[in-house]
């Protein structure tokens, strides 16, 4: 999967940047009896269902040109939403201040999900502040034991 994720990456690249847009995410599933390959794009204003129909039509086009991918699927375009993951460095920089929902290899402290503002990042740890009961806690989390991070939705 992840030689189909790159291949789709080369042809994806070079699309997003000509219309100015962020490639944030890709992913090549199976669910149930389908497959599905989701390109998530985005840019400072938010993207529209034109350009996410403008990428899906190029790419499309390249796909049918190189053919990399053995089995039907479905392909979709869209923004990452309001959890957007957190996967390069840019997107953990971006998102200090801001709540989010960290899931770790391993337990820390005991947890493996944390969920609470980012308050620092760098290349090798994250520090999160969140609630356990009534008091905060921070936690920083190393880098290589981070399995998935995103951005959560607050509701204050």
């Amino acid at each position: 999967m992840s030689k189909v994720i790159d291949i789709v990456e080369e042809l994806v690249t070079p699309i997003t940047e000509d219309l100015n847009l962020e490639l944030v995410d890709i992913e090549y599933v199976k669910e149930g009896k389908n497959w599905f390959l989701r390109i998530y794009i985005d840019k400072e204003t938010g993207v529209d269902i034109e350009e996410c129909g403008l990428v899906s039509e190029r790419l499309s086009e390249q796909l049918d040109a190189k053919d990399p991918i053995p089995y039907n699927y479905f392909l979709e375009v869209s923004s990452p939403g309001a959890e957007r993951p957190l996967k390069k460095p840019k997107d953990f920089e971006r998102a200090v201040g801001k709540r989010v929902h960290v899931k770790t290899y391993e337990a820390i402290d005991g947890e493996k999900a944390f969920e609470g503002t980012l308050l620092s990042y760098d290349e090798e740890s994250l520090t999160v502040e969140y609630m356990v009961k009534t008091r905060k806690k921070q936690v920083e989390i190393p880098m290589e034991k981070v399995a998935k991070a995103r951005l959560a939705v607050s509701f204050s």
